[in-house]
């Protein structure tokens, strides 16, 4: 084999040695890109802005990817040109969809990132409630991912005026035939605006079996924890009709008790009323602005009932009923302390006896 054939084989396959230093360049670009990201965070963090380690951490794989793709696109279009496959002349549609889908990767992980920063940062100034923040950033993201493949459909040649008359004229019977995941979408929708309720809180409902932690708020369903820990999915049209208590937002918690002394004691029962009175009144756990109330209130079958009637500082549960437990042991000791007793049910017999003549 002489040299004008090996120049002449060197020609005809000139496109192996195209596609191998675009492989090769991909590699290198792609080692030089992580090699800037890496030298590029550790100067970020030097600084007090956050939002700019999300932007560079957002942007990490997407990029990292398009050296990639683009690499693997431009190797093809060589094929192509050298008289490969049909699929190979379609290189160019297909770059731009792929640089569209990267885009909206790298939108769509900041938009996420921007959203668990807001919500777990340590300053109380810049963070935000979390329901507002999903919904916010659930909306976000579906706006950028239907915009992305409407935009990618365009760039195919789909005319996206007839797709949008599509949707509005589907959209119609699609209404009727998907009228609960509709309702359940505009449940999620009104929860998100009226917030009666967010993620974390403990919420129940008085007409029916629903009590527990809220974990999640989706669009279409809201999932609770209940106290013994299993899970429990209510549709969001559900409580556009439903009323829901949310304990999780009280400012206080009640002690409300009713306790009987016997009738031997009816002598000490203003004294034990007022002692209790000023024993909750200088109680340091007891909320002095909320109602105070100690009162004798009835003369029981057995038993001469007063009750109390106050609140607690605490909203937490495990803390309140230390505080309660605190509060009933010293009304115990204050009964204790005047002679008297705590009633129980009793029952008096009158038994009468006649001389046999």
């Amino acid at each position: 084999m002489d040299f004008d054939q090996l120049i002449t084989i060197f020609n005809e396959n000139a496109w192996i040695g195209q596609i191998f230093f675009v492989v090769f360049g991909a590699l290198l670009i792609r080692y030089v890109i992580k090699i800037l990201f890496d030298r590029l965070a550790k100067q970020l963090e030097k600084t007090n802005n956050r939002y700019d380690d999300i932007l560079l951490a957002a942007g990490r794989k997407p990029v990292g990817w398009a050296v990639w793709i683009l690499g693997v696109l431009m190797a093809a279009e060589i094929i192509g040109k050298s008289g490969g496959a049909e699929i190979f002349t379609k290189v160019s549609e297909i770059r731009e969809v792929a640089i569209i889908y990267l885009l909206i990767w790298f939108l769509v992980r900041f938009v996420r990132a921007v959203e668990r920063e807001m919500t777990t940062t340590t300053d109380e100034n810049r963070r935000i409630d979390v329901t507002t923040a999903s919904a916010v950033g659930k909306l976000v993201r579906a706006s950028l991912v239907i915009t992305g493949v409407l935009v990618a459909m365009q760039t195919l040649g789909f005319s996206v005026s007839g797709v949008l008359a599509f949707g509005g004229i589907g959209g119609i019977a699609i209404g009727f035939a998907a009228r609960d995941l509709l309702a359940n979408f505009f449940g999620a929708f009104m929860i998100f605006m009226d917030r009666p309720f967010a993620v974390g809180d403990w919420i129940r409902s008085p007409d029916r079996e629903i009590e527990g932690t809220v974990e999640d708020i989706g669009w279409r369903l809201t999932r609770i924890r209940t106290f013994d820990q299993r899970p429990l999915y209510v549709p969001n049209s559900v409580f556009s009709s439903l009323p829901v208590e949310n304990p999780s937002r009280m400012s206080n918690r009640r002690i409300k008790e009713t306790i009987g002394l016997r009738y031997d004691d009816v002598k000490v029962l203003e004294l034990i009323v007022a002692d209790t009175e000023h024993m909750l009144q200088n109680h340091p756990d007891i909320a002095q602005d909320k109602t105070l109330m100690v009162n004798f209130v009835t003369f029981g079958p057995s038993s001469l009932d007063f009750f109390i009637y106050t609140f607690t500082k605490t909203t937490v549960w495990a803390e309140f009923h230390k505080i309660k437990q605190d509060v009933l042991l010293k009304i115990a000791a204050i009964i204790e302390s005047h002679g008297a007793e705590i009633a129980f049910p009793t029952q008096t017999i009158a038994l009468s006896t006649t001389d046999n003549l």
